[in-house]
């Protein structure tokens, strides 16, 4: 995996650009926020390595200015600078980034690409988002259970996919926390077929086998 150096063009500050095995891309920032922290602890991840957040996302559209309602008026976001927008809770706050889409190139979905943006609510404030989105008549998905959370999907005039979602109860509904990642850990409903599914999953490779060491 080979990451280049370079400046964020949102936020101006230094970053390291790279893509996964699949070739989704991805970018390292260096964050300057007031927001809590989201780092989890590992002892073999030294803590002022530790990633500290979402800082923001990126989409391909042909026309921004289409999504410029949405953002503005029904979920509060407020522009940085042309194209990217800014969405801030009580606790904290993410960016959304519209880049020129390929001339020509249509969306697949699959390996390397992003299904949906999902942004966080409380349990106690998505029903009212769930009736904004409905008196502001986008069309949008009931209040679907997933298990670990509750969520909302609508698309926005871009053609992006929004999923609101709730808070509660969380991962560790089936799971300890210490243990979370070390299994697969599947709703209810999948776990008729669960070996199916693992057989399709590709394992992550471990990072630890390209560590080195020294005498």
């Amino acid at each position: 995996m080979t990451a280049e150096r370079a400046a964020d063009d949102v936020t101006g500050r230094d970053g390291l650009v790279f893509a996964d095995p699949e070739g989704l891309g991805i970018g390292l920032v260096v964050a300057d926020t007031t927001d809590a922290p989201l780092a989890a602890h590992h002892p073999e991840i030294p803590s002022e390595h530790a990633l500290l957040g979402f800082e923001g996302v990126r989409a391909y559209t042909h026309d921004p200015e289409r999504s410029r309602a949405l953002l503005e008026r029904l979920m509060g976001a407020r522009e940085l600078r042309p194209g990217t927008w800014e969405l801030r809770g009580e606790r904290r706050g993410g960016t959304i980034t519209y880049d020129p889409a390929p001339a020509g190139a249509m969306a697949i979905p699959g390996a390397g690409t992003v299904h949906h943006v999902a942004w966080g609510t409380t349990v106690e404030d998505h029903p009212a988002w769930f009736a904004r989105l409905q008196q502001a008549g986008v069309q949008s998905s009931p209040i679907i259970d997933r298990h670990y959370f509750k969520a909302i999907y609508y698309r926005e005039p871009s053609g992006v996919l929004f999923e609101l979602s709730d808070d509660e109860p969380g991962f560790t509904v089936d799971v300890p926390l210490e243990r979370l990642g070390e299994v697969v850990i599947l709703p209810p409903q999948l776990e008729p077929h669960r070996d199916a599914i693992v057989a399709n999953l590709t394992p992550l490779p471990d990072p630890r086998a390209s560590w080195t060491t020294t005498p």
